[in-house]
């Protein structure tokens, strides 16, 4: 046991030695005057682009906290006494908000199973070699990536096919992109053949192939493409402003487009015996909270997407 203790330690102690040495080369390296300017022009730049983001994004989360009137004629303030959360209230006690939010859920949900599963199974078919007819397909999918038929045309189809004013009006149009099935069938090719002929060899079939050995490889470039799918339908309203004629069918960004650009506020947000006045600032609180409510969910899903998103940016550009 004592034998075991001491290699323990030498090896702990050698990659400590070695990630000192490895620190002293980089300092050297970068102890030029060239790369020491460089490296504190790359700090100022990514300061600035930090806080050319960061400052409007500050501006609307504490303006969602402020009171009306303090917002209003003082601007941002960090006094504890204008702070109120009034305006999360209105909207999580508002029917109309909160039901385009559980819409736009259900839409973005739906869109990126569709989008995903589609792209998946058409990117996997298209990178096998011997696959008949793969010319042709990829044809096919590139025309319809710069030729289509235009809103007008789309509408007429969406409209025979008896989706107007219901959910997959929202979801089907547009939930599987020529751009998708190009990074998935990318990633699949950069897979080794070798997993699927010892897979052969052992009896498995195409399905079980696919399914238990493809798939599990396939967690980055699912992720990826689920990302991109979420947050392109959730920060979508034209096709519901579109096909969609019953406001509760309406998503949240089509709800807080009513509110932000036409400057409309639903009556069981605002007491009526409210003067109008009044009714205008608690307008301009509602819009900083609506904005915030609504990116609460690709805030959060990000941080665990990060690492597969740029693994989807190097596929994109081996393409």
């Amino acid at each position: 046991m004592s034998n075991l203790k001491k290699e323990e330690q030498s090896k702990r102690t050698k990659k400590r030695l070695l990630l000192q040495s490895n620190s002293n080369q980089d300092r050297l390296i970068n102890n030029s005057k060239t790369d020491r300017f460089i490296l504190l022009l790359n700090k100022v730049v990514l300061g600035l682009v930090v806080l050319i983001v960061m400052i409007p994004l500050l501006y609307v989360l504490l303006g969602s906290f402020l009171q009306p009137h303090i917002l209003v004629t003082r601007g941002i303030s960090f006094n504890p006494e204008h702070w109120t959360i009034d305006g999360y209230v209105r909207i999580f006690t508002d029917g109309t908000i909160m039901r385009g939010f559980l819409n736009s859920i259900l839409y973005a949900g739906g869109f990126t199973l569709i989008s995903v599963g589609f792209s998946i199974l058409a990117g996997y078919s298209l990178s096998i070699d011997n696959l008949v007819g793969k010319k042709a397909l990829m044809i096919f999918f590139l025309f319809t990536m710069f030729f289509n038929g235009g809103m007008i045309p789309t509408y007429l189809l969406v409209r025979e096919l008896g989706m107007i004013n219901t959910p997959w009006a929202v979801i089907l149009p547009g939930a599987v992109t020529v751009w998708n099935i190009i990074l998935a069938r990318t990633y699949f090719k950069a897979l080794p053949n070798e997993l699927k002929e010892a897979a052969r060899i052992d009896g498995a079939s195409d399905f079980k192939i696919f399914l238990n050995i493809i798939l599990p490889l396939a967690k980055p470039i699912i992720f990826v493409l689920a990302l991109y799918a979420f947050i392109g339908q959730w920060n979508s309203y034209f096709n519901a402003m579109i096909y969609l004629e019953d406001r509760s069918l309406y998503p949240l960004q089509l709800i807080m487009r009513d509110i932000l650009i036409q400057n409309e506020v639903q009556p069981g947000m605002i007491a009526d015996q409210l003067a109008r006045a009044e009714m205008q600032r608690i307008a301009e609180m509602i819009k900083y909270s609506s904005i915030v409510v609504a990116s609460l969910p690709l805030l959060i899903m990000y941080p665990f997407f990060q690492k597969y998103f740029e693994k989807g940016v190097m596929v994109g550009s081996l393409k």
